[in-house]
């Protein structure tokens, strides 16, 4: 059963084609808008022990600030990113940016560290303008290219989280934590701006009512073994990433190497090299390599992991540890992503509601769960953590299915 069983005759034959190519600029401008709002979620990670010392918090409490914003982004891939198929993207596209402006304001003024976490709860829940971006290029790009297209503009949405880490160091070492958050309002703003001038109007493709928009995003599930299979794997390597981090800050700033939040910044520009593998990623996927390629992603995060536990003593083996995680997230989610696409065109926006809530609660838990490990058993306990995470998920993929090749629409391997 799919989710377009949902949708009148008339409506379904009604869903435009995709278009034989989509301009470059617009992959373009797709990428960046993506890095950007994705950016939010995490532009406070190098300022924790900072806010930590403003607000007079434990740093164990001052994580819970980057916890909190990813479950509002859990919140709004649930009960925001569906509406994708529901309404006309260009309009709810505004509507977001528009949220995420005045609440980046919000945060930027608090005067308590409450008022901080309910402001970037919002923040995050309503930055998922990124995750309406992704199957709105997904749905114009033609098939033979959808997974290279997709890549680009994933390409551009794990840039923004890498290197958030680096903006937001370098703009509160110059003009302190607050000017980060306005500053992205502003950034926000100006984005909303220019998508609404520059995105084509794209029309629904479901006419149900919003409750059971939820309720057919919530059957998906059951319907796709496929899209649950991805979102646990995904889950667990958004954990080990997430846990990885949340946490190196401290290393870095601690007595070992002694880093400034600029230095914690720099080193974040490192990570950003695992961007580079979004395109051939996406080439992969295009090729039906998605099983064996998300085999080996895992088996390289936990050899990371590896690597970062037994190099602690040195930055260097930390710095390829982190390379080599990011490019391995970034691959199973580049494949999991051109998967769950092809399982209903005409559910795309509810297909990656129920991947990215999936995966991205599960960069919560890994938050939260990597800021506790680590305070109790230090890097190597960290690392230990962060290794186990991909192994379980290798051992899931063990118990995958191979499958023939896809022939029909809407069907596709694992």
């Amino acid at each position: 059963m799919s989710a377009s069983s949902d949708l009148p005759t008339s409506r379904r034959s009604a869903t435009p084609k995709a278009p034989r190519g989509v301009p470059g600029w617009l992959v373009a401008i797709l990428a960046v808008a993506s890095g950007m709002t994705v950016a939010n979620l995490y532009y406070a990670q190098p300022l924790l022990s900072s806010l930590s010392d403003v607000f007079h918090t434990s740093e164990a409490a001052a994580g819970a600030l980057i916890t909190l914003t990813q479950v509002g982004y859990v919140i709004g891939m649930l009960f925001l990113v569906p509406l994708g198929d529901r309404l006309e993207k260009r309009n709810l596209i505004t509507v977001l940016l528009t949220i995420t402006t005045l609440a980046l304001v919000a945060a930027g003024l608090a005067t308590s560290f409450p008022m901080l976490l309910i402001a970037s709860l919002i923040s995050g829940a309503t930055s998922v303008v990124a995750q309406i971006l992704v199957p709105f290029a997904a749905g114009l790009a033609p098939d033979h290219a959808r997974g290279r297209i997709v890549g680009r503009v994933m390409s551009g949405l794990l840039t923004g989280i890498l290197l958030s880490r680096t903006l937001s160091s370098l703009v509160s070492d110059l003009a302190g934590w607050r000017a980060v958050f306005l500053g992205s309002a502003a950034l926000m703003a100006v984005l909303a701006v220019v998508l609404r001038a520059a995105l084509p109007q794209h029309a629904p493709t479901t006419t149900i009512p919003y409750h059971h928009v939820l309720r057919s995003t919530v059957r998906l599930v059951r319907t796709h073994p496929a899209l649950l299979r991805r979102g646990l794997y995904q889950a667990a390597m958004f954990g080990a990433f997430s846990a990885f981090w949340t946490t190196v800050s401290f290393v870095l700033t601690g007595p070992r190497f002694h880093y400034s939040p600029v230095g914690v910044g720099v080193f974040a520009l490192v990570g950003a090299a695992g961007a580079a593998i979004a395109p051939f990623a996406g080439h992969w996927a295009d090729r039906g390599l998605v099983r064996p390629m998300t085999g080996i992603a895992f088996a390289v995060a936990a050899l990371a992991f590896a690597l970062a536990g037994v190099g602690g003593h040195s930055v260097v083996p930390i710095a390829l540890a982190a390379v080599l995680v990011d490019m391995a997230v970034q691959t199973t989610l580049i494949l999991g992503q051109h998967t769950v696409y092809e399982l209903d065109p005409d559910a795309r926006a509810r297909l990656n509601s129920a991947f990215i809530a999936m995966f991205f609660l599960g960069g919560a838990v890994g938050s939260q769960l990597g800021s506790v490990v680590y305070h109790a058993g230090g890097w190597t306990a960290l690392t230990v953590l962060g290794a186990a995470l991909p192994l379980i998920a290798l051992l899931y993929w063990t118990t995958e299915r191979r499958q023939p090749a896809a022939t029909t629409p809407g069907r596709t391997t694992l």
